[in-house]
């Protein structure tokens, strides 16, 4: 007898309790992360694709003469059409080119000379 026991009281281990299965067995494991793929396919990955679709047929839509605003926030007219780059008119005499994809929204007729 140590004299460290008369202050402490020895700590014996109880026999472990087997595991039980819960109500959904090992398919319980499962329903967390399922769940969780479910709930990020809908509020994250499939809006996202649902914009891409409809950036694309915006842009195959786009026609000499409509205003657009870029990425970048420069707005101006469409003066010629690439297929991979676009001409906008930003002033008088002053084109630019951008890619295809930096065209964020056409504009409706008018937006510019009101400006």
């Amino acid at each position: 007898m140590n004299l460290l026991d008369l202050l402490i009281a020895p700590a014996y281990a109880q026999a472990a309790a087997a595991p039980s299965a819960g109500p959904l067995g090992s398919f319980g494991g499962l329903v967390l992360p399922l769940v969780l793929i479910a709930v990020m396919y809908f509020l994250i990955f499939r809006p996202q694709m649902k914009r891409a679709k409809e950036h694309r047929g915006m842009l195959e839509k786009l026609s000499k003469g409509d205003e657009v605003l870029t990425n970048g926030g420069i707005a101006g007219t469409v003066t010629n059409i690439g297929e991979n780059f676009i001409t906008v008119e930003i002033a008088p005499n002053v084109a630019i080119r951008v890619q295809r994809g930096a065209i964020a929204n056409v504009l409706p007729k008018g937006t510019l000379k009101s400006a």
